[in-house]
């Protein structure tokens, strides 16, 4: 799927990257819900670092429920969604053009209300999402914004990671992560951290334990884990660790370090020899694509562990594809 998308998305990401040139704005605002959100928080990363604009995560309710009047002039409105058709992302999508924005929507439903409804549409090309939980759309919507953006970024180097990541996807599907099942599929709680560029993958994960396994995860960043949530890592609690090869690596290990010396059990995708707890990650990514191929094999382990667990992860109780929130 992103060895079609990367070439198919080519010509929109340059025409964008001059259309920004044209019309820069001096502001950037997300709006998504669910698993889009995690990919709105990987989008913040990425244009906070690499194009140097502030991102805010705008509040849907904002414009779908209160459509109160906020000032939008000269910002990029970002709206992401798997369907493109949830009442509230597309009433946020009108709410932000009629208030000054250009919007933008990412999004795989390319027919939907919600492109209809945009200035200018990056499409997942990820074709049908069969399951409740989107996967697929999710990888999707990380490689399509890494594009664009490196596209208006101009940034050569990661042009060229991205077309090694179809074959960095391949690698991750056959690492060996079973002695993470063990560890995770009996446990009640989890916490899940990643930082920077992998944060968003760590929110992602705690929701797709949640809707799949039935498994009550939440996200932290490594750093926010320090001012507070630590009290709840006792000895013999389970973490999830998430890490990619960038200015985060140092405190992420000693984070590791420091839970196992307190009896945590933690299971940590990282580089380095094969270890106890440690979970294998393909060698030499670059840091933005690290978190995607992440993705990519957590997704396998969740479905051994909501399996394990006895759930269908396609079909979670209580939730449908397409979330009609308002």
């Amino acid at each position: 799927m992103v060895a079609n998308q990367l070439p198919a998305n080519a010509a929109f990401c340059a025409e964008f990257a001059r259309r920004l040139a044209r019309r820069p704005p001096r502001l950037v605002a997300t709006c998504a819900r669910g698993s889009s959100d995690h990919a709105a928080t990987y989008a913040k990363y990425l244009i906070e670092t690499l194009l140097g604009l502030p991102v805010m995560s705008a509040a849907p309710s904002v414009g779908s429920l209160y459509a109160a009047r906020v000032d939008l002039r000269d910002t990029l409105f970002v709206v992401l969604s798997q369907s493109g058709a949830s009442p509230d992302l597309v009433a946020n999508a009108h709410w932000a053009r009629r208030n000054g924005a250009q919007v933008l929507a990412v999004v795989n439903a390319t027919d939907s209300p919600l492109a209809a409804a945009a200035d200018a549409v990056l499409a997942l090309r990820a074709g049908p999402e069969c399951s409740v939980a989107a996967t697929k759309s999710w990888i999707a919507s990380l490689s399509a914004l890494l594009q664009l953006v490196a596209a208006v970024a101009g940034a050569r180097a990661l042009e060229a990671a991205l077309q090694a990541l179809p074959a960095h996807l391949e690698r991750a599907l056959a690492l060996d992560w079973d002695s993470a099942l063990p560890v995770l599929a009996g446990v009640e709680d989890l916490l899940v951290v990643g930082r920077g560029y992998g944060f968003a993958l760590a929110g992602e994960a705690a929701l797709k334990l949640k809707e799949t396994a039935g498994l009550h995860a939440e996200a932290f960043s490594g750093a926010e884990l320090e001012h507070g949530p630590l009290a709840l890592v006792q000895e013999g609690f389970p973490v999830l660790v998430f890490t990619q090869a960038d200015a985060t690596l140092a405190t992420l290990r000693q984070l590791i370090e420091k839970l196992r010396a307190r009896g945590v059990r933690v299971v940590a995708a990282e580089s380095g020899p094969p270890a106890p707890g440690r979970l294998p990650v393909v060698p030499g990514m670059h840091a933005l694509t690290a978190p995607i191929a992440l993705a990519q094999r957590f997704y396998v382990l969740a479905h051994s562990i909501a399996l394990a667990r006895g759930r269908d992860p396609d079909r979670p109780p209580l939730l449908s594809k397409v979330t009609a929130t308002r």
